[in-house]
């Protein structure tokens, strides 16, 4: 199955969520990003079935990510949003 991937990054001191190879919004916080990514996913994966889920890059320098959401696997909304 292909999976959709929403990736929040940092970039200039702002949050923005990387998807499909285009950037979306400038957030203020992590939190902020996180949020709207998910919101984003969840939708994906209600009309596609494509598993989306959602990358966050651990800190400014480094080119590692973590699962912070997947479509079918966490509870929508998050406990901790």
């Amino acid at each position: 199955m292909f999976r959709t991937q929403y990736i929040v990054i940092q970039h200039d001191g702002l949050w923005k969520i990387k998807f499909e190879g285009k950037h979306y919004g400038w957030y203020h916080t992590q939190r902020d990003a996180v949020r709207e990514a998910i919101k984003a996913a969840h939708s994906a994966g209600v009309g596609g079935g494509r598993a989306p889920r959602v990358l966050v890059q651990s800190t400014i320098n480094d080119q590692k990510f973590y699962i912070e959401w997947t479509y079918g696997e966490d509870p929508y909304p998050p406990l901790h949003s």
